[in-house]
C-alpha cells in the first residue's frame, strides 16, 4: 500500500506513525498496572524498550547511512524513533562537539499524560524507566555513550519549562555498556532481520540518506519517495519490535493466558486509534469499502507487509477480504 501513496501522503503519514508507536505504551500500561502494580508496569516498560530500541535503532542507521559513532549520529536516530515522536515530544538538540551535546524537551506530551496521575508515576517514567532505556538506545550508536539528566520531572515549580534537560557524552576511556540481556533474543527474531524496500540511491526527488549535518526540524517532505517508503516501513517495524518486547516481558511475569489477554488489549487499544489517525491524514475523509481497504493496509499493527504478509482487498462496493498468512515471518 505504501507504494501507492503519493510523495506528500508519505511525508504526512511518517509523523502519524511515529505517534501511533508511542501509543503502544498508552494502550498497554493501564492493564499492566492492574495486573502488576506501578512497579511491575515500570519493569515491563524498561524491558520492552531495552529489548526493541537497540534493534530498530541499528536498522534505521543501516537504512539511512547513519554510519558515525558521535552525538550527531545518535540525534539523527532519535528523530526517527517512536519513543520521540515530533510535536508530541518537542526535542531540541545542541551539539557541542563530536562527542558532547545535550537536549531539552520544550514540550513532553508523555509527561502531560502522566502528571495527573501524581508524582510517583512521574518519577517512575522520568527516572526509573528513562535512565536504563536512554542508554539502551544510545549504545546502538556508541557503547561508550551516556545520556544523563540535568533536570527532570516531577516539575518544581509545577509549570517549569523546558520540561527536562539531558546531556549526551561519549568518552573514549569509559567502559563500554554491554548489550542488554533482553535485547539478545530480540536480535534473533525474524522482525530484526526482515528485508524491507530498498531506497533508490539515484533518486532525484529528495534525500536518499541522512549523511551530513543534523537537521534541527526534520522535514519529511524533503526526502525522496523511495526513502519515505522505507522510513514508513521501518517505523511500522518499530511498532512490531516494541510489541514483541512487551509480550516477552509480560510472559516472564505471568501465565500464558493472562499474557495473551493483556497483549490482546494492547493491540485492540492501539488499532482503532491508529486507523482513525491514518484515515484522517491521508484518506480524505472517505468512508466507503475502498477506504476501509486502505485504512487496513496502512494500519501499523498489520505492517510492514514484508513481515506480516497482511493484505486487505476490495471484493465489491460492500465487501472487503482480509488475508493473514500463517507462513508470514510474523
Amino acid at each position: 500500500m505504501t507504494n501507492r501513496l503519493t510523495h506528500d501522503q508519505l511525508a504526512t503519514i511518517v509523523p502519524e506513525l511515529l505517534l501511533t508507536g508511542q501509543l503502544i505504551d498508552r494502550s498497554g500500561m493501564a492493564h499492566l498496572i492492574a495486573a502488576f502494580g506501578r512497579d511491575g508496569m515500570g519493569e515491563v516498560a524498561i524491558e520492552e524498550w531495552m529489548a526493541a530500541s537497540p534493534v530498530y535503532t541499528g536498522r534505521i542507521r543501516a537504512a539511512l547511512g547513519i554510519d558515525g559513532d558521535g552525538v550527531a549520529d545518535m540525534i539523527k536516530c532519535l528523530q526517527l524513533d517512536i519513543g520521540a515522536p515530533p510535536q508530541f515530544m518537542d526535542f531540541r538538540y545542541r551539539i557541542d562537539d563530536e562527542y558532547h551535546g545535550s537536549f531539552v524537551l520544550d514540550h513532553c506530551g508523555a509527561l502531560l499524560d502522566v502528571e495527573p496521575m501524581g508524582d510517583e508515576y512521574v518519577t517512575t517514567m522520568c527516572h526509573t524507566i528513562e535512565d536504563p532505556t536512554f542508554d539502551a538506545t544510545a549504545i546502538a550508536t556508541n557503547r561508550r555513550a551516556r545520556i544523563r539528566p540535568v533536570h527532570r520531572p516531577p516539575r518544581v515549580p509545577v509549570d517549569r519549562s523546558p520540561h527536562c534537560e539531558w546531556t549526551i557524552t561519549i568518552e573514549p576511556d569509559r567502559d563500554e555498556l554491554p548489550l542488554p540481556e533482553v535485547t539478545k533474543p530480540m536480535l534473533a527474531t525474524r522482525a530484526a532481520t526482515i528485508e524491507l524496500s530498498q531506497i533508490d540511491a539515484d533518486a532525484t526527488d529528495g534525500l536518499v540518506d541522512y549523511r551530513g549535518p543534523v537537521v534541527d526540524d526534520l522535514a519529511f517532505d524533503e526526502w525522496s519517495t523511495s526513502a519515505l517508503v522505507r522510513i514508513v516501513e521501518e517505523v511500522t517495524l518499530q511498532h512490531q519490535l516494541l510489541a514483541l518486547g512487551f509480550l516477552d516481558s509480560v510472559r516472564r511475569r505471568t501465565d500464558e493466558a493472562t499474557a495473551d489477554d493483556i497483549f490482546d488489549k494492547q493491540l485492540t487499544g492501539i488499532a482503532g486509534i491508529a486507523a482513525e489517525r491514518v484515515a484522517a491524514a491521508v484518506l480524505d475523509s472517505k468512508t466507503d469499502a475502498a477506504a476501509l481497504v486502505d485504512a487496513l493496509n496502512l494500519n501499523p499493527v498489520f505492517g510492514p507487509v514484508q513481515y506480516t504478509g497482511f493484505r486487505a482487498e476490495l471484493i465489491d462496493d460492500e465487501h472487503v477480504e482480509v488475508h493473514i498468512p500463517h507462513t508470514s515471518a510474523a
